[in-house]
C-alpha cells in the first residue's frame, strides 16, 4: 500500500501526520506504526499522528507514540492544527477532539496557541511536582540543566517511580522570573526530546503552584526552539491554559506500508 504522509515539527517535536478521512490508515497495527516512526528503518518520529473526521468537531486527532501507544501530545496537537489548516479543513480557528477530550486553537503565520485540558490535581513533595496535562508529567528542579544526565535519570524515575503505567520526566533550570529551561524524557519514546507540550504545561504550572513564579505567561525555553503557555489560577485551580509555539511543514512524502 502507497502511503502518503506529511512530517511536521514544532520546536523540533517532530510527527508523521496522514490524512486518514478515508481511514485507509490501519491504526490497530502497531507494527506499522512503530516501523514508521523508526528513524532507521522508516521515516523517524517522535510519533505518528492521524486526521480523521469527527460529528461534532472539526476533525478528530489520534496521536501515537513512536512505540504505538496512544496519548495526547501539545506539540502533535499544534501541529495538527496547522495540517487541517493546510487541508482547508479549518482556517484560523478551530475545535478538535483528541485523545484527552475537545481542544480550542487559533493559528496565525505558523504560530498555533492550543487550548489544553484544565489541572486541578497537584502532587506536590520535596523532590518533584506531578500533574496530569493531557499525559502524566513528572516535574522536578535541577542545577546545571546543560549537564544534566536526562536520559539516564529521566529512564530510571519513568520506570523506578511509575512503572508499566509511566509518566514523562521533565527536568527544569529557571533562568528569571518568568522563564525555566526544560529538558524532558518522554515515555513511548523512551528517549529524550527536542520539546514535549505537555510537559511544559506542566512545568508552567508546576513552578506557578510552588511559588517558583507568581507569573501567569510563563517562557519555556526547550532543546528545540522557545513554547509559550498562560492560564488562569484560583484556589489551586489552572484554568483558561494554553500552549503557544510554532507548528512548521518539514516535507512531504510517500512511503510503502
Amino acid at each position: 500500500m502507497s502511503l502518503t504522509f506529511y512530517k511536521y515539527q514544532g520546536t523540533g517535536n517532530d510527527f508523521i501526520i496522514i490524512d486518514n478521512r478515508t481511514k485507509k490508515f490501519p491504526k490497530n497495527n502497531i507494527n506499522a506504526i512503530t516501523k514508521l516512526c523508526n528513524r532507521h528503518f522508516g521515516i523517524g518520529a517522535d510519533g505518528l499522528i492521524l486526521i480523521e473526521n469527527h460529528d461534532t468537531t472539526d476533525f478528530r486527532m489520534l496521536y501515537f507514540n513512536a512505540d504505538g501507544s496512544e496519548t495526547m501530545c501539545g506539540n502533535g496537537g499544534r501541529c495538527a492544527v496547522a495540517f487541517a489548516k493546510k487541508l482547508n479543513i479549518i482556517e484560523t480557528k478551530t475545535t478538535f477532539t483528541a485523545f484527552d477530550g475537545e481542544h480550542y486553537a487559533e493559528i496565525n503565520n505558523g504560530i498555533v496557541s492550543l487550548h489544553m485540558i484544565d489541572v486541578n490535581e497537584i502532587k506536590i513533595t520535596n523532590e518533584y511536582i506531578f500533574a496530569n496535562t493531557g499525559t502524566q508529567h513528572h516535574v522536578q528542579l535541577v542545577d546545571d540543566l546543560t549537564n544534566f544526565p536526562v536520559f539516564e535519570k529521566g529512564k530510571n524515575i519513568r520506570n523506578n517511580i511509575y512503572g508499566v503505567q509511566g509518566s514523562n520526566v521533565n527536568f527544569v533550570e529557571q533562568l528569571n522570573a518568568n522563564t525555566f529551561r526544560v529538558r524532558t524524557y518522554e515515555k513511548g519514546v523512551e528517549n529524550e526530546t527536542l520539546a514535549c507540550g505537555t510537559g511544559v504545561t506542566a512545568v508552567a504550572i508546576a513552578m506557578h503552584a510552588t511559588k517558583k513564579t507568581t507569573n501567569t505567561l510563563i517562557n519555556l525555553p526547550v532543546e528545540g526552539g522557545l513554547l509559550a503557555v498562560s492560564f488562569d489560577e484560583k484556589n489551586g485551580n489552572y484554568t483558561n491554559i494554553f500552549l503557544k509555539g510554532p507548528a512548521v511543514l518539514v516535507f512531504k512524502g510517500e512511503i510503502e506500508l
